[in-house]
């Protein structure tokens, strides 16, 4: 029962925030609330059992993620007035919010509950958590897979440096070939020193 209520106010919480993430007309208190949210989500994790789950969402989400977006937006120094007249996402947020309540439907209906290795139902792992679980599930079954994600994520890391990198010239950089390539012959000369001397 006080999982329940705990629950509904987790949810209420959550919808309060994401709304007033879409509303607000700053951006930095737009992020604020997307981190309430977050913060939110965690605490319904927890009630449903997934640790290693809200875990990630307070680790990853607020404490990469949504503090990358704060800084990113209070150090653009944007002027808000301006960027609110221009534009308008009202059609896009729409369509966006439709499309994930027809995919969260679909899952709740469509998705079998027993391939879900989450809710540990079955009596021989009774005695293994949930992140215990889930890492043994990664590491054998979904080991390729993790590998996978982790290429794609390399990818992408490589790509934003790619599309970043700009190339100055009248800047010194190191020819690392030619350096390495030296010896000791083409750049040491001996030479006798003769000295005079003085009356």
């Amino acid at each position: 029962m006080f999982a329940s209520i705990l629950f509904f106010i987790f949810s209420f919480l959550i919808l309060a925030s994401a709304l007033l993430v879409i509303t607000s007309k700053n951006p930095v208190n737009s992020v604020i609330f997307l981190i309430f949210s977050f913060f939110n989500a965690a605490g319904i994790f927890l009630i449903a059992g997934a640790e290693f789950l809200a875990l990630i969402m307070l680790i990853v989400y607020v404490g990469a993620v949504a503090v990358l977006f704060l800084f990113v937006v209070m150090m653009l120094d944007l002027n808000f007035e301006e960027l609110n007249k221009k534009t308008n996402f009202v059609k896009t947020g729409i369509i966006t919010a439709g499309i994930l309540i027809a995919e969260m439907i679909v899952l709740f209906v469509y998705y079998p509950e027993e391939q879900s290795f989450i809710i540990n139902k079955n009596n021989e792992l009774n005695s293994l958590t949930n992140t215990e679980i889930i890492g043994s599930k990664i590491y054998t079954e979904h080991f390729y897979h993790f590998q996978i994600a982790g290429l794609i994520l390399l990818v992408a890391m490589i790509g934003a440096i790619v599309l970043t990198l700009r190339h100055r010239d009248n800047v010194r950089r190191q020819d690392i070939s030619s350096q390495v390539s030296r010896d000791q012959e083409k750049n040491v000369e001996l030479k006798d020193i003769t000295f005079e001397e003085s009356e």
